[in-house]
Order: structure tokens, then C-alpha cells, then sequence
């Protein structure tokens, strides 16, 4: 038997959790649904995007307003989430509540990650100079502000140099 045999045998197999960490694969579905029924996401999706623009949470004043500690708007709409998301796990978990397609909903517990933090700083200061995060750049592009393009561009570019260089980075 070679060394390379070997040393497979003696590591245990770290991929779901690695994958679990980045939460890849983890909630998909089990059932194939019909390419039409992506349409009820995107209702809900335009829904999402039209109440971002009329609560203001896409402003770019208001999120600049946030990172200079001038405002409470965004701290309450983010707050106001986090309590949602709390309590609706809460009641997932109490009432087994399952997914519309009748899929039981199971949370994977995740461990701590150092590059969390790295990632979070990341994130911040990409939110803060760009005035835009994930969730609303599609709804800033819907209400006209074209410029946001540079910035899903460039998040895409980002999110595929990290695809390719994930195998090479520590985890």
C-alpha cells in the first residue's frame, strides 16, 4: 500500500463540514420542481425588492447614516430582522414546521471560523464604500441606479476567484 493510500485512510473525510461551514448544498431540495416554478420566487423577490425601496433600506444616505452613527434607521430594520429570524427558528424547530413541498427543515450546527471574522470585515467595508449590500443591489439597479452594475460585477468577480481558489485557501 503507498503513502498516498494510506495517509487517505487515516484522514477522516472533513467535507461536509467544510461544505457546512459555507453552507453549500446543504438546504437544497430533495424534489425536481418545473422550471416555472421560479416564477413564484421571483414575485416574491420583487415584492422583497419594493419593500427595500419604500422603507429606504437601499438609501445610500441612509447606510452612510449607519456607518457614521447618525441614524437608528438601518440598526432597527436590521435589529427588527435578526428578532424575526430568532423567533422563527424558534417556531420551526417547536412546531417541526416543513418546507411548502412537505421537506422537513433541519439547522446543521456550525462551528466557529476565524475567517468569519476576516470575511465579516470584508463585507463591512465593501458595504460601507460601496453603500450597497447583497440583498438590495438588484432593487438598486430596479429603481434606476444603474451605477450599483459596477458593484454586482464586481461581486461576481469576487465570488468566482473564490470558487477558484477555495481548494487553496484555509478553511
Amino acid at each position: 500500500m503507498s503513502v498516498k493510500n494510506i495517509t487517505a485512510i487515516q484522514q477522516p473525510d472533513t467535507d461536509f463540514e467544510v461544505r457546512s461551514l459555507q453552507t453549500m448544498c446543504v438546504n437544497q431540495s430533495e424534489k425536481e420542481l418545473p422550471w416555472w416554478y421560479n416564477f413564484s420566487y421571483m414575485a416574491v423577490g420583487i415584492l422583497f425588492g419594493i419593500v427595500f425601496i419604500k422603507a429606504e433600506i437601499i438609501s445610500w444616505i441612509r447606510i452612510q447614516e449607519m456607518f457614521r452613527l447618525q441614524s437608528f434607521h438601518m440598526y432597527g430594520v436590521i435589529g427588527t430582522a435578526v428578532v424575526v429570524g430568532i423567533i422563527s427558528v424558534f417556531l420551526i424547530k417547536k412546531f417541526n414546521v416543513k418546507t411548502i413541498h412537505g421537506e422537513s427543515i433541519d439547522f446543521q450546527p456550525k462551528k466557529f471560523n476565524k475567517g468569519q471574522v476576516y470575511g465579516g470585515l470584508l463585507f463591512g467595508l465593501g458595504w460601507a464604500i460601496t453603500g450597497a449590500c447583497p440583498g438590495p443591489l438588484f432593487a438598486q439597479v430596479g429603481s434606476g441606479v444603474l451605477v450599483i452594475l459596477v458593484v454586482i460585477l464586481s461581486a461576481i468577480a469576487g465570488t468566482w476567484t473564490y470558487g477558484y481558489f477555495r481548494d487553496k485557501l484555509p478553511h
